[in-house]
């Protein structure tokens, strides 16, 4: 039976059996049932009754959710713990996992990449781009933004399979020649919460949130002249791939993304035909075959289309990753050169820069009193600012200091407004150092550093009538040092496989401007009555799409390059110093960041069109890699379908999987970590094909510490034709250190007017 009419039995199935309200929740839960489809009994004309086969064995009330044949084999349902342990002892089942519900992570961009220089705006004119899809998996899509204008499209391209799907507010004619197609996916959410509320939330594809038209229309928005969020970043807002199609895939609701619907749309997305797919959703780190995006990744990485994720906002804190499988582009986030200041002054004259996307009525021109939440709330969060912690009376027509932590930084606003105050200052705690994160706010604010916080206080405690002034700076540009690392950005090393380095890159992340949807405020408050074409937000979420814009940029420009080689173009050129040669900022630190934390360092777009050099890597590679990690017969199935498992006897090797960069973990001075524990020593194999003119490329390194002699071999190679590839080896001869212990370096082939650049970094655990 063909894929897509198992999918659509599978439909009639769950509908045909009521499956909402026969569902006795308190006992079920959705799990996702891995199948080796190799072994179908002949008795069976199709798989499809199989599946409903095994589950009736097991259950009459359970019934499937989806059918899957793409992204793995198998199908989602709804079981007890005991007939979902019953099931996985039946024939042919290699795996009943418990489904994950993951979670979102959430103008300037183009010209702060190099993306409005004259070559890159002559690719755009002539019209490139068109036929490349970017896929987004997210919340939906809000069909009439101005970014999804397809003025200038031809024709939707031949190979496309998508559809645009029908719902609450959304038809056919909401899709266009750039929005080529729209679907929804919701069978898992309905299972866990029942029924969609049609009063709070869309059943189409319609977006709700705001987050999914925003990365969409990051990755591949049309261009938009005088956008801007109230009169913030006013200029011209485009996503990374103007030219590029968008099909979304909507899979995140209220109450989350379920791994069900997840895998769903990707399956789709595979089948649709699209080139790149985004997912800007995270969740608990687990090995990765039991983590639903790394395996479904997997699957749409086999059949050629770039997945790019977020990274996460878990950060500063270390191994706070998610997404870090090797198939996928994990990015982190950065600053642009562009910041919104909101300034503050003292009674006593002390000026204090903060930000805020604040745009109502001002707050006098005059001082006015000041106070410290935490000094007049009698509840022990008084200083947070949550909701019932001011008393009524003590804060009217003040300005009221609050710290960030437990609730949203908007929500800390309407709490002061609730209770009379005139204004908010909102003072980093050393949990969120000197990052600023501007916030369309609805009274007068300004959100400052925690140094700034502390004089603040110092000043309150000093002085018996405390005042102070608001005042905004609107839109400033040309910020420098820039880009920073992201305070919130999620942070290496991998906790999962440390012999592989993520983040991989960052990108635009922080207060980025993009569409939005009419459906709710810029806050995303119930209370926020404002309406805006376009909003200004921050989140690795808008870093990843911004990766997946480019990636679709390198395939039109590229259309024979895999997407291993497309993250590696990516990657080898991507920059870690600024200009002076100093190091990329850590905004947590104030410190240069490391490739913990940057990965290859930032994306730069321009030179990654042409990188000379690549590091490639198939499904192939991919699988051996997985089979270095000692999984198990039936998780290598997982990602085969079942089709292949490990050779035997065979030395599979984490270290020779050709990536980009090298993460090396190393004995510590206790004698336990990577590495041979009698001479420390430890070999990686990479492979480089040539992409571009007959060249010679020499080899250089660059180490900060003298613990680690590198040696590479060859140290010389040369590529006379196109696609030719050859093998170096790189040894890592280290000397013991203490646990905890980490330093940097760089491997450098270098050759004509190409710098093919790798990250390194020590780790001793």
């Amino acid at each position: 039976m063909k894929p897509r009419n198992v999918v659509l039995m599978a439909v009639f199935m769950a509908f045909c059996c009521g499956y909402v309200a026969a569902d006795p929740k308190h006992h079920q839960k959705t799990y996702i049932v891995h199948v080796d489809k190799a072994v179908k009994p002949s008795v069976f004309p199709n798989h499809l009754d199989w599946y409903e086969t095994s589950m009736r064995s097991i259950s009459e009330s359970t019934y499937m959710l989806y059918a899957y044949d793409k992204v793995m084999h198998g199908f989602s349902t709804r079981l007890t713990v005991e007939e979902a342990g019953l099931l996985e002892k039946q024939p042919g089942i290699i795996s009943v996992q418990e489904e994950v519900i993951y979670e979102l992570h959430t103008t300037r961009s183009p010209e702060f990449l190099g993306l409005e220089r004259s070559d890159m705006m002559m690719l755009y004119e002539s019209g490139s781009g068109g036929d490349v899809i970017v896929g987004v998996v997210d919340t939906g899509v809000w069909p009439v933004s101005k970014s999804l204008d397809d003025t200038g499209f031809g024709p939707v391209p031949s190979l496309w399979k998508g559809e645009c799907e029908s719902g609450t507010g959304f038809n056919v004619t909401s899709c266009n020649k750039k929005l080529i197609g729209a679907r929804y996916f919701s069978r898992a959410y309905e299972a866990a919460y029942g029924p969609i509320d049609e009063s709070l939330e869309s059943n189409s594809p319609m977006d709700d949130d705001g987050h999914g038209t925003h990365t969409s229309t990051t990755a591949a928005g049309s261009a938009v002249t005088g956008a801007s969020l109230f009169g913030f970043a006013k200029g011209k807002a485009r996503g990374m791939a103007p030219r590029a199609r968008l099909a979304v895939y909507k899979a995140c609701w209220l109450g989350g993304c379920f791994g069900s619907d997840i895998l769903a749309a990707i399956e789709k997305a595979v089948i649709d035909g699209v080139n790149v797919l985004s997912l800007s959703i995270g969740g608990m780190l687990s090995d990765y075959p039991n983590d639903v995006v790394a395996f479904g990744a997997f699957k749409a990485v086999s059949h050629g289309i770039f997945v790019s994720c977020s990274a996460g906002n878990s950060g500063p804190t270390p191994q706070s990753l998610s997404n870090v499988a090797p198939w996928i582009a994990t990015v982190g986030a950065g600053t642009l050169d562009r910041n919104f200041p909101a300034y503050v002054t003292l009674g006593n004259g002390k000026k204090l820069s903060g930000v805020s996307l604040y745009s109502g009525k001002p707050l006098p021109d005059s001082m006015i009193p000041l106070v410290f939440a935490g000094n007049i709330s009698n509840t022990t969060a008084g200083r947070l600012c949550v909701p019932g912690s001011l008393p009524q009376g003590r804060v009217t027509g003040k300005i009221v200091m609050c710290e960030r932590g437990l609730n949203s930084r908007v929500q800390k606003g309407m709490v002061v407004k609730a209770a009379g105050g005139a204004g908010m200052i909102l003072a980093n705690t050393d949990t969120f150092g000197e990052e600023l994160v501007a916030d369309t706010h609805l009274i007068p604010s300004s959100a400052i550093g925690q140094r700034a916080g502390d004089e603040i206080k110092r000043y309150i405690a000093s002085d018996h009538n405390p005042t102070a002034m608001i005042t905004s700076g609107g839109t400033q540009l040309g910020i420098q040092p820039s880009p920073v690392l992201a305070a919130f950005s999620s942070r290496g090393p991998n906790p999962l496989t440390p012999e592989i380095l993520k983040p991989d890159f960052i990108a635009p992340g922080v207060n980025i401007l993009a569409g939005w949807t009419n459906k709710v405020g810029p806050t995303g408050l119930t209370e926020d009555p404002r309406r805006t074409e376009f909003n200004i937000v921050s989140g690795t979420s808008m870093s990843c799409p911004h990766v997946s814009g480019l990636a679709a940029l390198l395939k039109e420009a590229h259309p024979e390059w895999s997407p291993a080689a497309i993250k590696s173009a990516l990657m080898t050129t991507a920059y870690s110093t600024y200009k002076t040669g100093e190091g990329l900022q850590d905004v947590a630190t104030g410190m240069p960041s490391t490739p913990f934390d940057h990965g290859a360092g930032h994306v730069n777009p321009v030179s990654a069109l042409d990188p000379g050099l690549v590091y490639d890597a198939s499904a192939d590679d991919y699988l051996s890699f997985l089979c270095a990690l000692n999984y198990s017969t039936n998780s290598i199935k997982m990602f085969t379908g079942g089709s292949s498992t490990c050779t035997t006897g065979k030395k599979y090797r984490v270290e020779d999987l050709n990536y980009p960069s090298f993460s090396v973990p190393l004995m510590t001075a206790s004698g336990e970590g990577g590495g041979s524990k009698a001479t420390n020593i430890v070999k990686y194999t990479r492979t480089l094909t040539n992409v571009g003119p007959p060249e010679t490329y020499k080899v250089s390194i660059l180490s900060n510490t003298r613990a680690v002699k590198i040696t590479v071999e060859p140290e010389e190679l040369t590529f006379v034709e196109k696609n030719e590839k050859k093998v170096y080896t790189v040894t890592f001869t280290a000397s013991s250190m203490d646990s905890g212990t980490s330093s940097f370096g760089r491997l450098v082939w270098s050759g004509g007017k190409y710098v093919v650049s790798s990250p390194i970094a020590f780790s001793w655990v």
